[in-house]
């Protein structure tokens, strides 16, 4: 009886693959040579999950993504505003292992997602959504009866995205974990001026 192959599976098992590649050595590190001995495979069975290293890092990117995306999405609906607020904020900042290593792999994929347009899109969707999702936890966590849509909020929102893309870029030129006390001190003090 032929065996059955589950390629949901060993297309996770190729992305995991790739990422720890590129946290390694970064994008030059992800060859499709690399990238299937790293995943024990042999040569030539890339083509029956990917088409492409374009492809895989397309899948890598999404899997980051998506990632990030359940970190912010897991939190409990039952939360304050504010600790629904800071758990949103928390989730995309390096302030453990596994976000610090995402963060590295998001990072090195900038650069290729610039001349790859649907890598670019699928990132700026991500922030555009972000920032929205942004926008309703803080007027909610300040209490004041604003729109999501009202200047101040949106100015927390962008200082709230480009500190968050700052702390995953300045973890990259540290030991990891070397500056997660400092990233949640700004988390508190962010807190802080919003809740009071």
């Amino acid at each position: 009886m032929p065996r059955v192959i589950d390629h949901d599976q060993r297309r996770r098992e190729i992305v995991e693959a790739a990422k720890k590649l590129i946290i390694e050595g970064g994008f030059e590190a992800a060859t499709m040579r690399s990238i299937v001995t790293a995943a024990g495979y042999a040569n030539g069975a890339l083509k029956h999950y990917f088409d492409s290293k374009d492809a895989i890092i397309a899948a890598t990117f999404e899997s980051v993504l998506h990632e990030t995306e359940q970190h912010m999405s897991a939190l409990d609906p039952d939360l304050s505003p504010a600790d629904s607020l800071r758990g949103f904020v928390e989730a995309a900042m390096p302030l453990d292992p596994h976000r610090i290593r995402s963060g590295r792999v998001l990072l090195v994929l900038w650069e290729h997602s610039v001349s790859n347009p649907d890598l670019a899109r699928q990132y700026r969707d991500l922030l555009t959504t972000w920032r929205v999702e942004l926008c309703r936890r803080i007027a909610e966590a300040r209490g004041k009866d604003e729109s999501p849509d009202a200047p101040a909020v949106g100015v927390i929102a962008d200082e709230i995205v480009s500190v968050a893309i700052g702390a995953n870029v300045a973890s990259l030129m540290h030991p990891v974990g070397d500056l997660i006390d400092r990233h949640g001190a700004y988390v508190d003090a962010l807190m802080e001026r919003i809740v009071g």
